[in-house]
């Protein structure tokens, strides 16, 4: 019986409370691969959208990477989809050589580009996702294997900022198989892309793990629990930290830098102080984001600076000076400083030809 509770379709009902927080928008840009997940969403969106007086103006968007012959039909089949559902359908292609390594990540770099592409086309500011909660377990596993933050385990958020558009996962506590019991229920038939069954990526591998780790009660179910958990203290820490740096910080424009006193950043937990450097070192850099392992290795060395400085009253000249993504961080007569590093030098730039 439980069971069958499980992959129930989604029903009218449901799918109004899944998308509540989008009726007040004007656009929507669906992303439609043509799987299971987010052919669902194209189907459940549509019908809430009918049953709304006024509703978000849809547009269905397929991005055909070209990596796989059967593309080209499959986003065919979501046009026709999508237009028996009386919603907009834009195709847009992967140009350009794919990379041989990597190509998972260069592709979901690719398809967000499309997307946010799609969207201003649209008039939308809100890009609509299919993830569900399979996918959520699978992107905590991910993470954990890669040895992330608690940042990096809250993993998902329903909502999130990505190039000034919101990303929008309304069916993220949505199992996948209550998706596919939707679309059997309608007769809708969709594609099934061998490259999710691929053990040659680590998702699919990780996939093919998960009925063994569910008998051992790391099911989607606990994995999401420890996501949402997760991000609650993300949430809580990231609060702590805006505090610090209103009381803590002074922000300079001339020359660009951000200064803190050494003894009251030294009195921060440990969590909290390398929050702040990572958002000193954000703020000033030019390299793009500060990788956490690195950070931790820069502030634990800022660490054992402080000490010294501690021991010695905090006076003196420079103690610690050390640069990550583009900023410098540097303890300078009791202060902490972090700044933005000279770019750097182009290996051979400035000599002569011939020289």
């Amino acid at each position: 019986m439980a069971l069958k509770q499980k992959h129930r379709p989604i029903t009218a009902a449901e799918a109004q409370t899944l998308f509540a927080d989008l009726a007040a928008v004007p656009a929507l840009v669906l992303a439609v691969s043509g799987g299971p997940d987010s052919t669902a969403l194209l189907l459940l969106a549509a019908r809430w959208r009918a049953s709304l007086k006024k509703g978000p103006r849809l547009t269905a968007v397929t991005i055909d990477h070209g990596l796989r012959s059967e593309s080209a039909r499959e986003a065919r089949d979501v046009k026709r989809l999508a237009s028996q559902l009386d919603v907009t359908h834009r195709t847009l292609r992967w140009q350009g050589p794919k990379p041989r390594t990597g190509l998972p990540a260069a592709a979901r770099e690719a398809r967000y580009g499309l997307l946010a592409q799609a969207a201003r086309s649209a008039g939308a500011v809100h890009i609509v996702t299919g993830h569900t909660s399979d996918d959520q377990a699978e992107t905590i596993l991910m993470r954990l294997a890669r040895g992330s933050g608690i940042a990096g385990l809250a993993a998902m958020a329903q909502q999130s900022q990505r190039d000034g558009l919101t990303l929008c996962r309304p069916l993220l506590g949505v199992p996948k198989l209550r998706l596919v019991a939707t679309l059997d229920a309608a007769g809708i038939r969709f594609a099934s892309d061998p490259t999710n069954h691929d053990p040659a990526f680590l998702r699919p591998r990780l996939r093919a793990l998960m009925p063994a780790l569910a008998g051992e009660g790391i099911d989607g179910l606990n994995l999401a629990r420890l996501s949402g958990r997760l991000a609650r203290a993300n949430d809580a820490l990231d609060t702590v930290v805006d505090h610090a740096l209103r009381a803590l910080v002074a922000v300079e424009q001339q020359p660009p830098r951000w200064t803190i006193d050494a003894r009251a950043f030294a009195s921060l937990p440990a969590e909290i102080r390398l929050r702040l450097l990572v958002r000193a070192i954000n703020a000033n850099g030019h390299e793009g984001p500060a990788e956490l392992g690195k950070a931790e290795i820069l502030a634990d060395a800022f660490d054992r600076a402080l000490l010294a400085g501690a021991m010695s009253g905090y006076r003196g000249g420079s103690r610690f000076r050390r640069s990550l993504a583009g900023a410098v961080v540097a303890l300078e007569r009791g202060y902490l400083s972090i700044s933005s590093a000279p770019p750097r030098r182009t290996p051979g730039r400035g000599k002569r030809q011939g020289a």
